[in-house]
């Protein structure tokens, strides 16, 4: 049987190590505690966080305790790692109810029962830190020159970097040095963007416990095309079910790039490598298949079996041209009223969100991409009244090849 590690290397979870030979030989000799940071700075993770999750899932899988670090003191200061100007300041009360949503959300992937999986606030020990013995403590520990070599800083030098951010970097090492000392944690996993501010924890432990600790980061994902993985015309895909419907998680998946579909099984899926594998090699059409079972499994794992099934099962209904389980595609409700007294395509399709502005969706049916229960739109002037209802008493909105929309009246 594969050791943790050599699963998460197999998968590509992996991109630097500080000491590879040592991970694995933790991995291998006993029981490993590590950690993955998450900043609740909205309402849900979204599928960026998502290659952190599975590479914690993987690791709780092969026999070891994975810590989900949520950032209830981090999330007050904004890390500048990937972005280009300071993120908006959230209130406290805001940050812990997103750090309740997020709790219900990675108990879909991890097993907390019995601490075999633990998650840990770091407001715990930041929110009420003394500011003065801190630096003492911890400040002397960190060279301004070094920081200021990091990607993240370098990046937010040009826009203007403030003090508050500048902090971020020491305030995450603190929080593997707590790890260290109350959970025995000696490997923090993060994101290659991440890499400065996990290997100045790792720096931290040395000097302040001189011990050994290490890091292990995964790949920042693109798609085939060079895009950020998991963004979609709509923005982020999110692992909540009220922000991103099932339906539309499974279209995601379902319509990658052909290119993408064998890193994307070994990453988030759990089946086994044989298996993807072999899905991995189909070509042509059949490539399809492989598909629908990364689209099933993914989405399976993030919402459960039940709404993986709907949600299959509303995308043939929809490619198929049959109803049956067109309700489990996403679905807009207008008055009957008004469609008896007629709608403008371009304002409807705007409504069902099928376009971000009305110029958008006028260029989408100039082009011949909108059609309403399979018919193409040909004309913006078109109105649309009780007469287009289908006989199901709906009307089907398509925008190119991959977005759709039920419209009903109630």
């Amino acid at each position: 049987m594969s050791s943790a590690f050599e699963v998460l290397k197999e998968r590509g979870f992996v991109s630097q190590v500080t000491d590879e030979e040592a991970v694995a030989r933790a991995f291998d000799e006993g029981t490993v505690t590590c950690y993955i940071g998450f900043d609740p700075t909205a309402r849900s993770l979204h599928v960026g966080h998502l290659v952190q999750i599975m590479a914690l899932a993987h690791v709780q899988r092969g026999g070891h305790r994975p810590i989900a670090l949520v950032g209830g003191g981090t999330a007050m200061v904004s890390d500048p790692s990937g972005k280009d100007e300071l993120r908006p300041m959230l209130a406290t009360e805001a940050i812990d109810q997103n750090i309740t949503r997020i709790k219900t959300q990675l108990e879909r992937y991890l097993d907390f029962d019995g601490e075999r999986a633990l998650m840990v606030n770091n407001a715990d020990w930041l929110r009420s830190l003394n500011y003065v013995t801190f630096l003492r403590e911890i400040g002397e520990h960190f060279s301004v020159n070094r920081m200021l070599t990091a990607e993240a800083y370098k990046l937010r030098m040009e826009k203007g970097l403030t003090f508050l951010e500048f902090n971020y970097q020491i305030l995450q090492a603190y929080d593997f040095l707590m790890l260290f000392r109350n959970y025995g944690c000696t490997i923090q996993l993060g994101g290659d963007d991440q890499w400065g501010n996990i290997v100045a924890g790792v720096d931290l432990i040395r000097r302040k416990e001189r011990a050994a600790a290490q890091a292990v980061t995964t790949p920042l994902l693109t798609t085939a095309d060079g895009s950020k993985m998991g963004k979609t015309l709509g923005g982020a895909l999110w692992l909540d079910p009220d922000m991103t419907s099932p339906y539309d998680y499974y279209q995601y998946w379902i319509n990658v790039d052909d290119r993408d579909v064998a890193g994307l099984l070994a990453r988030f899926t759990f089946l086994p490598m044989e298996q993807i594998r072999e899905l991995s090699a189909l070509e042509g059409e059949k490539i399809r298949d492989a598909k629908t079972v990364l689209a099933s499994e993914a989405t399976k794992i993030t919402h459960g079996e039940e709404e993986a099934a709907q949600a299959q099962r509303g995308a043939r209904s929809v490619f198929g041209g049959a109803w049956d389980g067109g309700d489990h595609v996403p679905t807009v409700k207008i008055g009957r009223d008004r469609l008896e007294a007629g709608i403008n395509v371009v304002d409807l399709f705007l409504e069902a969100e099928l376009g971000k502005s009305k110029s958008e969706v006028r260029r989408l049916i100039q082009q011949g991409g909108a059609s309403v229960n399979g018919e193409k739109v040909s004309a913006i002037e078109r109105v649309l009244d009780t007469g287009d209802l289908d006989d199901e008493g709906v009307l089907l909105l398509r925008a190119g090849k991959k977005r759709f929309q039920r419209v009903k009246t109630g």
